[in-house]
């Protein structure tokens, strides 16, 4: 039997001055095959001609550089695309390019489904699969900056797309750690989000590990109403949350602001004594809310707030001096907007035991 090969693609640089120096290479072979991998999107051996005949002869017996494939792509009539990405095991996961003025940023899964049930979301509807690897985390960004091939660079990354990052916290530091490398995408710390519905225990280790932007996703301002539609706040209420928060942003003084994201639910959360609690409840987190409107999917019974409510609700958020913006839809033609990701052809391959399993967090 064949020994399994090790897929390179998702290894930090460190990882790879490991394995290159088990092939008794120099260290700075993992810089070059970075720049060969992830800024120059070559993913055949052969093709790296500054490495010798020998280790390129060494590496196809030991290793690969296997993306995740790109099984279809919907474009709304704005431009945002949705991709539905397979991996290897079956499971099937989604992505979103937004282009917008100055940028174009990249939403990005950590998990096939999502354990956490946010009423909001139709991932949380659709159950949890399974943790991605590192791999499958970077492929992402690698497919989009090289699928096409005159394909506009990823300029910003958010960890927005399926699944709770911080329930697949190694893999995902690992593939930030290959988005901030000089060697391989060099994408500084503003112009990656890790968003997080409120893993207290991690958030507290955050800092130390990481220097990228954090966002709340928070949508109510009352315990009560939170452990309705974010269940997760049973077992990390409100109280426990913002002080994490406060502490993230005190260990690092150059974090100026965490983003707070607010979905406004027609008759849910969205009122002016809303409002009210949420200016309350942030008074002392130097933090911007960024309000999003609903996104219907089948099987919810939610509804968007009017335009009229939303702008009420923007409104007063600004008259008390809070840093408020509304996003703007996108994507939305096709499924792709925020808390629309499920990963549809899974249907096809429910019930299949993929040898992954995650501890389901205890909300009782």
């Amino acid at each position: 039997m064949s020994k399994e090969k090790i897929n390179l693609l998702g290894l930090t640089h460190d990882s790879l001055v490991n394995f290159f120096n088990s092939l008794g290479e120099p260290n700075f072979k993992a810089s070059q095959f970075m720049k060969w991998v992830h800024q120059r999107g070559v993913i055949d051996f052969d093709e790296m001609t500054d490495f010798s005949a020998n280790l390129r002869n060494q590496l196809l017996e030991v290793a690969e550089i296997k993306p995740p494939i790109i099984e279809e792509c919907l474009t709304s009539p704005e431009g945002t695309k949705k991709y539905l990405i397979k991996l290897d095991s079956g499971s099937m996961i989604e992505m979103v390019k937004i282009p917008e003025k100055k940028r174009l940023t990249l939403c990005i899964s950590s998990q096939a489904g999502c354990a956490l049930q946010c009423t909001f979301c139709a991932t949380g509807h659709q159950g949890f699969e399974r943790n991605l690897s590192s791999a499958e985390i970077i492929g992402q960004l690698w497919l989009a900056n090289f699928n096409e091939e005159f394909a506009q660079p990823i300029s910003n990354i958010v960890f927005m797309g399926m699944g709770e990052p911080l329930l697949n916290i190694e893999p995902v530091l690992d593939s930030i750690s290959l988005m901030q490398h000089q060697n391989a995408y060099g994408l500084s710390k503003r112009r990656i989000t890790l968003s997080t519905s409120g893993i207290v225990p991690e958030i507290d280790k955050l800092s130390s590990r990481t220097d990228v932007s954090l966002a709340i996703s928070l949508h109510a301002a009352n315990n009560t109403l939170r452990n309705e539609i974010v269940p997760i706040n049973k077992k990390y209420p409100l109280d426990q949350l913002l002080n994490s928060c406060k502490k993230y942003l005190k260990d690092k003084s150059k974090r100026h602001t965490i983003t707070i994201e607010y979905i406004l639910i027609e008759g849910v959360n969205d009122s002016i004594e809303h409002a009210k609690e949420l200016v309350k409840v942030l008074k002392g987190v130097s933090c911007k809310i960024n309000l999003i409107p609903f996104n219907p999917f089948d099987g919810s019974n939610y509804s968007r707030s009017s335009d009229n409510t939303i702008q009420a609700f923007k409104d007063f958020l600004i008259q008390k001096g809070m840093i408020t913006t509304l996003r703007i839809t996108r994507g939305d033609a096709i499924d792709g907007a925020c808390g629309q990701l499920v990963g549809k052809l899974t249907k096809s391959i429910r019930g299949k035991n993929t040898g992954n399993s995650i501890n389901l967090i205890n909300t009782s």
